[in-house]
C-alpha cells in the first residue's frame, strides 16, 4: 500500500473517531446554518482539524482544500488547484444525516498531485467500511478488490442522486423544477432512484457495485475527488453531464459502469451547464 494512502487512512480514522464521539450526544451538538438546508456542526470542524493535523504532520509542505476551512494559505488567490500536492477533504459528508441520527455519512480524503487525483479514502464510520484507491493500483473495500456493477442496461440499474437546494427564492424554485424534470426522466428509465444524502459515499457505492450509477449537480471538489478515483480504479467512468472529463470544479457529475454512464449522459446531456444552486 502506498505510504500516502496509509497516511490518508490514518487521518480518516482520526476524523471518524471525532465523529463517533459526537454521535453519542447529538442533542448537545451546536448546529449552525451556512444557508438553507446546509448545516455545519462543531463535529465537522473538529473532525476536519484532526484530519489536517495528521496529514500536516506527515507532509508539512502539502496544501489543503477542505470544506470547512477552505483553502490553505498556499492555495489562496488561485482559481484552480495548481500546487503539486493538495489534499482535498470533506470531514463529514452527510452532515444533515448525521445531526438527525441517520447513519449515512462519511469522511472523504483525496490527494491531488499535479492536477491528478492519485490517492483516495472514503470511510463510513457507521459500518466500518473503508474504501481506498491508489491511481493505477485498483479500488478496494476493506482490502478486497471492488469493481463497478455488471448491469449494462439503464432500465435494470439502481441509480443514486442528490437534491442540492440552498434557498427559497425564485431562482431556487427554477432549479427545483429542473431537478424534477431530471428526476422524472431518470425514474422512467431506470430500475430505481435513491437519494441517500452523502455524495462521496454514493460514489463509493458506485465503485463497489452497490449502485449502478449516480448523477448530481451543485457539488464541490471535496464531494467528488475521492469517489472519482474509486470509480475509475473500479472500472467505471465519471464525467460531467456532457460526458467530458471536466467535472471536479464544475459541480456536475455522472458516474457509473461504462454502459450505464453512456446511457445516463444521453438522457441528461440537455441539462449540462444549466444553473443550479450549490
Amino acid at each position: 500500500m502506498h505510504p500516502m494512502l496509509n497516511t490518508a487512512i490514518k487521518a480518516a480514522r482520526r476524523g471518524a473517531a471525532v465523529i463517533n464521539r459526537g454521535s453519542f450526544d447529538l442533542d448537545l451538538l451546536k448546529v449552525s446554518k451556512k444557508q438553507h438546508n446546509d448545516f455545519v456542526t462543531e463535529i465537522d470542524q473538529a473532525a476536519e482539524q484532526a484530519i489536517i493535523d495528521v496529514l500536516k504532520s506527515a507532509y508539512p509542505d502539502h496544501a489543503f482544500l477542505a470544506e470547512e476551512s477552505g483553502a490553505s494559505a498556499n492555495l489562496h488567490n488561485q482559481q484552480k488547484i495548481e500546487n503539486d500536492n493538495v489534499w482535498i477533504i470533506d470531514p463529514l459528508d452527510g452532515t444533515t444525516n448525521f445531526i438527525h441520527g441517520f447513519p449515512q455519512y462519511c469522511v472523504s480524503i483525496a490527494l491531488q498531485q499535479r492536477g491528478q487525483i492519485t490517492q483516495a479514502v472514503v470511510y463510513d464510520p457507521t459500518r466500518n467500511d473503508l474504501f481506498t484507491a491508489s491511481k493505477g493500483a485498483g479500488a478496494y473495500l476493506n482490502e478486497k478488490r471492488i469493481r463497478v456493477g455488471k448491469r449494462d442496461k439503464l432500465a435494470d440499474a439502481l441509480i443514486g442522486t442528490g437534491f442540492p437546494f440552498r434557498g427559497n427564492d425564485e431562482e431556487s424554485k427554477k432549479v427545483l423544477e429542473q431537478y424534477i424534470d431530471m428526476f422524472r426522466i431518470m425514474t422512467c428509465n431506470c430500475a430505481g432512484l435513491r437519494r441517500p444524502g452523502a455524495a462521496a459515499l454514493d460514489l463509493a457505492y458506485v465503485a463497489a457495485g452497490r449502485l449502478d450509477g449516480f448523477f448530481e449537480k451543485g457539488l464541490k471538489p471535496w464531494d467528488i475527488a475521492a469517489g472519482a478515483l474509486l470509480i475509475s480504479e473500479a472500472g467505471g467512468i465519471i464525467g460531467n453531464f456532457k460526458g467530458d472529463g471536466e467535472y471536479l470544479h464544475h459541480g456536475e457529475v455522472i458516474a457509473g459502469s461504462p454502459k450505464v454512464f453512456a446511457q445516463t449522459v444521453a438522457l441528461l446531456s440537455p441539462f449540462a451547464g444549466t444553473a443550479v444552486l450549490g
